[in-house]
């Protein structure tokens, strides 16, 4: 497959990936609009006095690591409401009156942690909202929309999607997105909560599930509809380009989808085109969209995959310093682990699911027969996992079907042998049969290449995962370890133990990192004025145990963690508070919503 193949896939109707033409470049959107946090408005209170009491809470004798990167120190924390009222030396609140003082001795006081990256959706919306495993790491606002949101969609969706995963809840009509979020916070959660506009979601409601450029009738609707999601308060516009439908999107596509984003203050988030044989090539893709459309960009768990791609880390970095050195605004994050985590559906190619016929396509032989020629010698590139992991880098940890259920936590090698099939029949039997894209870990990256991407200034953290309890998992179930353990990964294992970020490096970019580059106000900080969400925890006991074989294992070294002021987490202990707020962009409007 060579590189010209790759890059006609942006060109023309039917040939729905990119081009990679260079722009001209717009000027940058860099205005802020500190507007309200929750679904009810503006709520930015008059700043609290910092100087009286009393105080709600006082936090005493802890080591402060306040988010900003600067250097620890020793000293206390005021909590009047659900803000910060003080932070000062050690002793400096010793003598000021207060309800209730907690003494952190021993024990670090951060912000709390911002994952930009999670997929706690549907329990977020109508499930266990508590979200222990990540507050239990000290997690205390998620960020959702990796692609694909509950919103908007059309009145009544059309054609089969396996990445809709099981039957969310769903938005329709122009106010759709601030629909959801109002959902997510009549349901109550214990962190808080806000998400991005899904492109995935946007073309599907254009386009529905086919391929091809999108219609002028088409462009106009979805352009109106994240004009809206903006209004609404999306963070800005999030894509997938790797799961149909927004695999199908041009690059001139997301481009314009990416300008209606501009004049809210909002940035462009992705989950690029490729990350292993063609990563350079959908870097430079993500980097044009942000240039033409006067966005900033972000790159989702930024990774090179599969073991002939490993060398490309060191390239990618340049990239992104390059382009920042030239004036564009372009950071990532990433999750500290060397296998991925996604569905079967990445092992065929992306025509299979076009026009939501997946499970017909794969129950006709002939057209299995054509899938098993497009994988052996693809005519257009895509990102094929079960090559780049190999069917002894797949562990399968969803299955559900009768017929399944004692392949799950088997390598996909160990499944096929057993079935007397090769890998991709077995791919497509188990897809069949389950009726969903079948969850799966793809261990295809390298360990010194997660140090290397966690040493550079501009990267942050994101778990890519939705938080779970472990008291309510269904038995004989796997998952990702990354749901229990990013955060205290980081701080026990690569902060602690290896030394490759300091601590205030780390919780930076777990922090005011994030919340500075999605234009979150108020939080991500220890200062007076910003809204109360703490974590306490012991750095010398710190430590993710979640493990691929053993997943549901919660963090371990978090004592105690706030949201707006409330304690969520007691003694290592979930309290089942649920003080979350949704938190809206800085384009959200403040419209009153029609009944």
């Amino acid at each position: 497959m060579g590189s010209q193949q790759f890059r006609r896939r942006g060109q023309g109707a039917g040939r729905h990936l990119m081009g990679w033409r260079r722009g001209s470049m717009l000027a940058l959107v860099t205005t802020l609009v500190a507007a309200g946090c929750s679904a009810k408005g503006p709520s930015r209170a008059p700043e609290p006095a910092v100087g009286a009491g009393p105080y709600d809470l006082v936090i005493t004798n802890g080591t402060i690591v306040d988010g900003s990167g600067a250097p620890r120190f020793v000293g206390d924390v005021a909590i009047r409401g659900d803000r910060i009222a003080a932070v000062e030396k050690q002793g400096g609140l010793a003598n000021a009156p207060a309800h209730r003082r907690l003494d952190a001795t021993g024990m670090v006081v951060a912000p709390g942690f911002i994952d930009i990256l999670s997929q706690s959706t549907t329990a977020l919306l109508r499930g266990d909202s508590r979200s222990v495993s990540k507050l239990m790491q000290g997690v205390t606002t998620e960020v959702l929309g990796e692609g694909g949101t509950p919103a908007p969609v059309r009145p009544t969706r059309t054609g089969v999607n396996p990445q809709d995963g099981s039957a969310p809840t769903l938005f329709a009509g122009p106010r759709a997105f601030d629909q959801w979020l109002r959902a997510m916070e009549a349901h109550g959660t214990s962190p808080n909560v806000a998400a991005f506009v899904g492109a995935s979601t946007i073309r599907r409601l254009g386009m529905v599930l086919q391929m091809g450029p999108a219609t002028p009738q088409a462009m106009r609707m979805m352009k109106e509809a994240v004009r809206n999601a903006m209004q609404d308060g999306a963070l800005g516009l999030s894509s997938a380009l790797i799961y149909p439908p927004g695999a199908y999107a041009s690059t001139e596509e997301l481009i314009e989808l990416a300008k209606e984003v501009a004049p809210y203050g909002g940035i462009y988030i992705t989950h690029m085109r490729s990350e292993a044989d063609y990563v350079l090539e959908a870097m430079d893709e993500a980097i044009r969209i942000g240039k033409e459309a006067g966005v900033p960009v972000e790159i989702f768990h930024l990774k090179a995959a599969g073991v002939h791609n490993w060398d490309k880390a060191p390239l990618m970095i340049a990239k992104i310093d390059s382009a920042r050195a030239a004036g564009i605004d372009v950071e990532a994050n990433m999750y500290p682990y060397t296998a991925a985590g996604t569905g079967l559906t990445t092992c065929l190619p992306e025509w299979v699911q076009e026009g939501g016929k997946l499970f017909e396509n794969l129950a006709d032989p002939a057209t299995r027969a054509r899938i098993r020629a497009e994988v052996e010698d693809p005519s257009n590139y895509w990102e094929n996992w079960c090559k780049l992991a190999t069917p002894e880098g797949v562990l399968l940890i969803s299955l559900r079907h009768e017929d399944n259920k004692e392949f799950t936590g088997k390598r996909l090698s160990e499944v096929a042998a057993a079935k007397g099939k090769d890998w991709l029949d077995t791919v497509m039997d188990l897809i069949l049969s389950e009726r969903v894209r079948v969850e799966a870990i793809f261990f295809a990256m390298s360990e010194e290449n997660v140090k290397l991407k966690l040493r550079q200034p501009w990267m942050k953290i994101g778990s890519d995962a939705g938080g779970r309890d472990p008291a309510r998992v269904r038995a004989g179930t796997f998952t990702h370890p990354r749901g229990y353990g990013t955060y205290s990964k980081i701080l026990g294992q690569y902060v602690r133990d290896e030394g490759v970020i300091t601590l205030e490096d780390a919780i930076r970019k777990m922090s005011y990192a994030v919340a500075k580059r999605l234009s979150i106000p108020d939080r991500g900080l220890l200062q007076p004025g910003m809204f109360a969400d703490i974590v306490i925890f012991d750095p010398a006991t710190i430590r993710d145990n979640s493990t691929y074989d053993n997943p549901h294992q919660l963090t371990t070294g978090v004592r105690d963690v706030f949201v707006n002021g409330v304690e969520v987490v007691r003694n290592g202990k979930h309290t089942g508070a649920k003080p979350g707020r949704v938190i809206r962009g800085p384009g959200w409007t403040g419209h009153k919503v029609a009944n």
